[in-house]
């Protein structure tokens, strides 16, 4: 017998798009999920968005209050996609109504905001879910399995990248992302939480790191209205942009191996360019997202002149087998995200952690705190 789970969500400009499609795909991909959501409803502050994305995708309400989201007992579940300021207020709110919560990373602005919103989903007893959708791409799981199987040895060091364009453009609006009070930090919080998150997922705890962060645009146009996504605002007022383009951080781990995170978010040329290198005392393995479904691996006793092989991941690999039926068929973005989905769900049936928890955010929120405080003191942070 499938239950239904009344769901909401918070925020919906393309985030929220994403959540809503997600839930309404796990029956299709995991038809044995004794929870089925149903969407109830869909809170956004712009005027007309919540309306017409209740129309469009099938919320049985709208509205421009989130608290009434809070208030409302046909809602179990709540997705919050709003802009990160939001999240602390609306995450404890969410939880201290006992509503399960799927929220966005980097679920505030600090770690003192990410541990808040942990503490209250802790204290109420309620399941909890952030989106570092890349952990869940099959082919990062089979890489974290090949490393703590010892295949490549022991692990020495380990480069993670995230690289884009959207931020490039000198006409990108003025919006909250690129204000302090509002955005909290630039790319850290938007790219680099992601790369933190891949690093302990992959090499356990991080200990020590320095970074050094830039401004590569210091000015942008104010939007003259509503903005989503990263919207172009040619001829507005100009203001300063308040946070950080680019940052690179040299990473210590527990384990003694060493790696290098850098992250951008105007980089001219760069779409999506995310991944990791690890290498090993016997091999090495690396992962591209634009080719989410392969891994490059070698392996073996040659060390030098090793050949590297590509590796197609299908059926046994995570989550692949509810998508794809032989390897090599490929998975997309947003097959991530509906991973996600099922894992939070599945979490709220069975009453157990599966997948990111809030736990995950605090850890990678508190290694993008040590980076900001490294970049403004010039030294290493221990953790």
């Amino acid at each position: 017998m499938v239950d239904a789970l009344g769901v909401a969500v918070i925020g919906f400009g393309w985030m929220g798009r994403v959540h809503t499609q997600a839930y309404a795909r796990l029956p299709h991909h995991y038809p044995r999920l004794p929870l089925r959501p149903r969407l109830i409803t869909v809170a956004e502050e712009v005027p007309g968005r919540a309306a017409e994305a209740a129309e469009r995708f099938g919320f049985a309400s709208a509205t421009r209050d989130w608290r009434e989201v809070a208030a409302d007992p046909r809602v179990r579940a709540v997705s919050v996609t709003a802009p990160n300021f939001l999240h602390r207020e609306i995450g404890v709110a969410m939880a201290e109504a006992g509503k399960h919560l799927w929220i966005e990373k980097p679920v505030g602005l600090t770690a003192g905001d990410a541990r808040a919103v942990a503490d209250a989903v802790a204290t109420a007893g309620v399941q909890g879910a952030v989106g570092f959708n890349y952990r869940n791409a099959p082919a990062v799981e089979s890489a974290r399995e090949l490393i703590a199987s010892g295949e490549i040895g022991t692990v020495t060091h380990v480069r993670i990248r995230l690289f884009s364009d959207y931020a490039a453009h000198p006409d990108g609006a003025l919006t909250w992302r690129y204000e302090r009070e509002r955005g909290g930090s630039g790319v850290l919080g938007d790219l680099a939480s992601h790369g933190a998150d891949l690093a302990r997922f992959l090499l356990g705890d991080i200990a020590a790191l320095t970074a050094d962060t830039a401004i590569f645009v210091p000015e942008r146009a104010r939007p003259s209205g509503a903005t989503a996504g990263h919207a172009l605002a040619s001829g507005g007022e100009p203001g300063p942009v308040e946070n950080e383009d680019y940052v690179s951080c040299l990473l210590r781990f527990a384990s003694g191996a060493r790696g290098v995170l850098e992250a951008c978010r105007v980089s001219v040329g760069e779409q999506n360019n995310y991944g990791f290198e690890v290498h090993g005392t016997r091999g090495a393995v690396s992962w591209d997202f634009r080719r989410m479904n392969e891994l490059r691996v070698s392996r073996g006793t040659t060390y030098q002149d090793q050949p590297v092989s590509t590796v197609y991941v299908g059926p046994g690999a995570g989550e692949f087998a509810a998508f794809q039926p032989g390897a090599a068929n490929a998975m997309g973005y947003d097959d991530l995200k509906v991973i996600e989905a099922y894992r939070f769900v599945r979490s709220i049936a069975e009453g157990t952690p599966y997948g990111t928890t809030l736990a995950d955010a605090v850890h990678s929120a508190t290694v993008l705190d040590a980076m900001a405080e490294s970049a403004e003191s010039g030294r290493w942070v221990s953790l």
